[in-house]
């Protein structure tokens, strides 16, 4: 062999190892990134029982799944005796390899039985897939439960020109994945925000979903963020049935989806020559076909060698910026980013003139404002005398910062300045369900459709306090003039003043500072000062009765001889007559079926035995679903305040260790201060 053999070879030779090499470096991947994990304290399995033998079962096998599956998705049951059947599924994100998509899945099926415990639902979601146990069938089905949002704190500098590119993106990639055939409901898409700046959209749904489902999911997911987190520069939205990212940088494996050719694109091969290939002499002596054995190994080692730095370099860049992005979600904590100077509020509100008060209580007023940008807000000025300090106020915009659902009012922002103590929420145009509810001229507008979405909106709100949100929240003052109403009279639960935060173990707590509305508290928690979830949904089923009657708890005033709201329905319960109780301008408008049932659920929330009264868990279920046989409710707690010299639907502040009390008007919010978890 001449020299320039021997050179060629031992170039090919070095470029092989040093790609060997490469691959080798590419192998060492970062541990899977967790994003979020619900873990609903609904049903739990005993420890060492038939069904915690069956989920180990079902998660060894989904890990086992995701080294063959082709699509980056599976699913699995386990079981025969339906109360011992575990359902599992995972996804993977579509852009993944199979390497990636093994060691995310096999992280979540060890991580699942760590975050949650003995618990027979949980989803539980990672950067690179996602993974769902339950012990109902969760296959091809259309949830969208949650949703999940996280953002980038960091705003766009120009806010309009970002919407239509994100718009223009978002639209794409819902319409492909929707309508992907290829196996995977996926889809990615990059343009151009500014000369220098790009925008990267990414969604994804279910694959056994169908098309239709998956467009809808999406959609509502979009909407979601739109109401939550305009004018961002990333955010992500996390449904069990979907998601979609958007950020101002490559997130996902831009390499792995260019170098994939469409699904219809099929590529064949030349047909050999009839004759052979032709061979002709070279110059060294060796033939064309030994220079191509040569060259060609040469070239795309040298080839492979320029992709594999340029995507470990890329890689690096975006593992960097994945990091930046992690501790900017991390920062939404931050209650600093999501204050407002005095002088913008002070101007949006025409300086708090009387034009624009919309409501007020004992601990301050609420007016409505606009912001420069055209945005309508609500703003809550606490009054100087409200007895919570500047930290405590912090404490108070943390909490509800931390809080993301449709059906809870939306935390804009706060001022603190001085003496100025201001919070900043959504503007909600329909104002509270008192207004219209209770309004002789205005309840009309609310037919039986829309109090049972406003009573399912705040049953999924509750639900997502007590036990889905990051925190486990007891509201303690739900009542009619807490649930504000957007446009579409969507219930958004709001005044979180004096709520509670409980730690992940605990279920009740006392306290000799009972604050609250009389009639929707509970009576373990107005005489004895024991609260818990099960006060709240004391709280909701007096809160149920209303709706459907159509009266204030405080219009049954035992002084007039008209007996008390709760003592009412249980009697026309009793008696057979349960419809009775509904309000008469819902009688061309209701269901027989669903009032009876509301009617029903209201009266097994008030129930005097805090343990016989559902969770809210159980409550969202039983709304949703009529093949659940109820329980029969027993007599409802009948608590008198008059005994107290306070009467129905009057507020109240109470230090039980001096017994003093202090009356507050309906619509007054008493902050307290916040426990930390």
């Amino acid at each position: 062999m001449n020299p320039s053999s021997f050179h060629h070879i031992s170039g090919a030779i070095f470029f092989i190892h040093l790609l060997f090499c490469l691959l080798i470096l590419n192998k060492t991947k970062a541990a899977p990134t967790n994003q979020y994990d619900i873990c609903p304290n609904t049903t739990t399995y005993t420890p060492n029982s038939t069904y915690e033998t069956n989920l180990k079962t079902l998660l060894s096998v989904l890990s086992s799944n995701s080294t063959t599956t082709t699509n980056g998705f599976s699913n699995y049951t386990t079981g025969h005796s339906p109360a011992d059947t575990a359902y599992g599924l995972f996804l993977c994100r579509g852009d993944v390899s199979t390497d990636v998509c093994r060691d995310c899945v096999t992280t979540a099926t060890k991580d699942v039985l760590q975050k949650c415990p003995n618990l027979k639902v949980a989803t539980i979601w990672y950067d690179q897939c996602i993974l769902r146990c339950s012990n109902q069938s969760i296959f091809s089905i259309d949830d969208q439960s949650g949703p999940v949002i996280l953002y980038n704190i960091e705003t766009i500098t120009d806010p309009n020109r970002f919407r239509d590119v994100l718009a223009g993106v978002l639209d794409d990639i819902v319409t492909r994945a929707s309508n992907n055939l290829s196996g995977k409901k996926f889809a990615t898409k990059e343009a151009n925000f500014t000369s220098l700046q790009k925008l990267y959209g990414l969604a994804q749904c279910m694959p056994d979903i169908t098309s239709f489902d998956c467009n809808k999911c999406l959609r509502n997911a979009i909407s979601s963020y739109q109401n939550c987190c305009d004018g961002k520069k990333g955010a992500r939205v996390l449904y069990s049935g979907c998601t979609f990212r958007f950020e101002t940088y490559p997130f996902y494996n831009t390499a792995a989806i260019a170098a994939a050719p469409p699904p219809s694109l099929v590529l064949h091969p030349p047909p050999p020559s009839p004759t052979g290939p032709s061979i002709s002499p070279g110059k060294g002596g060796i033939s064309s076909q030994v220079l191509v054995a040569i060259i060609v190994p040469v070239g795309a080692s040298v080839l492979l060698f320029i992709i594999g730095f340029c995507f470990l370099r890329r890689k690096a860049k975006t593992k960097r910026d994945d990091t930046k992005d992690d501790s900017a979600v991390n920062e939404i904590t931050a209650v600093e980013s999501l204050q407002y100077d005095f002088g913008t509020i002070q101007a949006a509100t025409n300086n708090f003139s009387d034009d624009n008060k919309i409501g007020e209580g004992g601990f301050g007023h609420v007016y409505k404002g606009k912001l420069i940008n055209g945005k309508e807000i609500a703003v809550k000025r606490l009054s100087q005398n409200s007895g919570q300090g500047g930290e405590e106020f912090k404490n108070e915009v943390l909490l509800v910062a931390k809080l993301q659902h449709r059906n809870l009012v939306r935390l804009l922002g706060f001022c603190l300045e001085g003496e100025e103590k201001i919070l900043i929420y959504e503007f909600m145009p329909n104002k509270s369900l008192d207004h219209i509810l209770f309004d002789s001229q205005e309840h009309g507008k609310l037919d039986w459709p829309k109090r049972y979405k406003i009573i399912e909106g705040i049953a999924r709100g509750m639900l997502y306090l007590h036990e889905d949100s990051q925190l486990r929240i007891i509201h303690r003052d739900l009542k009619a003039s807490n649930i504000l109403l957007d446009g579409a009279m969507n219930a958004k639960i709001s005044d979180f003043g004096m709520a509670r935060i409980f730690g992940v173990d605990q279920s009740q707590g006392n306290t000799s500072r009972v604050v609250g509305t009389f009639g929707y508290m509970s009576p373990e928690y107005a005489m004895h000062g024991r609260f818990s979830v099960k006060s709240d949904v004391y709280s909701f089923g007096v809160l149920v009765l209303e709706i459907i009657s159509g009266k204030k708890i405080s219009d049954f005033d035992q002084s007039n001889n008209v007996e008390e709201l709760l003592n009412y329905a249980w009697k026309l319960w009793k008696n057979g007559t349960p419809l009775k109780l509904m309000d008469p301008t819902l009688e061309v408008s209701y269901s027989r079926n669903e009032v009876s049932r509301c009617i029903h659920i209201g009266l097994l929330c008030v129930q005097e035995d805090p343990d016989a009264r559902p969770s809210m868990a159980t409550v969202v279920l039983m709304l949703n679903s009529y093949t659940i046989t109820l329980a029969i409710p027993k007599e409802p707690a009948f608590f008198c305040p008059s005994k107290t010299g306070l009467n129905i639907g009057q507020g109240v502040e109470s230090d039980q260790s001096t017994s003093k009390s202090i009356p507050l008007s309906v619509n007054d919010v008493t902050i307290s201060e916040l426990d930390p978890r």
